[in-house]
């Protein structure tokens, strides 16, 4: 195997290698009965299931309605957590008065209220999203704030040498320098928008990937819950591997995310 070949490998192959073998070995159970299929379906079973919510149209609604949460929610959380992490890493004053409230209220676990939310918001979309969005912008807040607090002072410095003006020196110094921890805050943000969704959605709600996965609960619909839980895992998927392409656009200036 020559070098190409071998990057090839460790870069597409190697990352599936261990789930397609996981895949193998269940369904082999499946089929000598070493695991009961009454237990859990086999992924012939699983597959099955998903073709026939695909070509009854519920699989991709609930897919649109659980999407237009999540995107929903992660904006919301997302922006107001970034604005706070720059006026409180830029501005002491806001910081003072501002981010030992914060603290303070992330240290409450946001699906410890969902008994709360559902008092004040009801079941509908606006307590869903709201949950989400609690969820999101404790991330995006502390590595956004940590970020321009740990922005090199000399830089900042160098920029008022060279005569940046105030908002060029903001965008061009202090948040360019911050940008590596804000997405690093994007991207543990969207595990967290997912795993809230997912409670959410099987708490109260009448549509979505959880309320399906809760319905077929209903019947012991096995294999329709484990389908929803894969969606939830590829979705996840899916949303990391943007934020990290995300990375290697804004980042192509920091050797750390430069292409060998």
């Amino acid at each position: 195997m020559n070098n190409k070949q071998a990057n090839i490998y460790s870069k597409r192959i190697a990352p599936w290698v261990l789930p397609i073998l996981l895949v193998a070995f269940w369904e082999l159970f499946s089929v000598t009965g070493i695991v009961s299929k009454e237990t859990l379906p086999s992924p012939l079973d699983i597959l099955y299931s998903a073709v026939h919510l695909v070509q009854t149209g519920e699989l991709f609604n609930h897919i649109k309605v659980s999407f237009s949460r999540a995107f929903i929610g992660f904006a919301t959380g997302g922006s107001i957590g970034l604005i706070l992490g720059i006026v409180n890493g830029v501005y002491p004053v806001a910081e003072k008065h501002l981010d030992t409230t914060i603290q303070m209220f992330r240290n409450i676990p946001h699906l410890a209220l969902i008994p709360l939310v559902i008092l004040w918001l009801g079941i509908g979309e606006e307590a869903k999203i709201f949950l989400v969005a609690i969820g999101v912008f404790f991330p995006i807040y502390v590595n956004t704030y940590h970020g321009i607090i740990s922005v090199d002072k000399s830089l900042i410095e160098m920029g008022k040498v060279y005569g940046l003006s105030k908002n060029k020196l903001l965008v061009r110094v202090i948040f360019k320098g911050a940008l590596p921890s804000v997405l690093v805050g994007i991207r543990y943000s969207l595990g967290i928008m997912w795993l809230t969704l997912i409670v959410a959605e099987t708490v109260a709600a009448d549509s979505g990937i959880g309320y399906m996965a809760m319905n077929a609960r209903e019947f012991m619909q096995i294999d329709i819950v484990i389908v929803a839980i894969l969606l939830y895992a590829i979705l996840g998927k899916v949303a990391d591997s943007l934020a990290k392409l995300l990375e290697v656009k804004l980042l192509k200036w920091n050797p750390n995310y430069q292409k060998s």
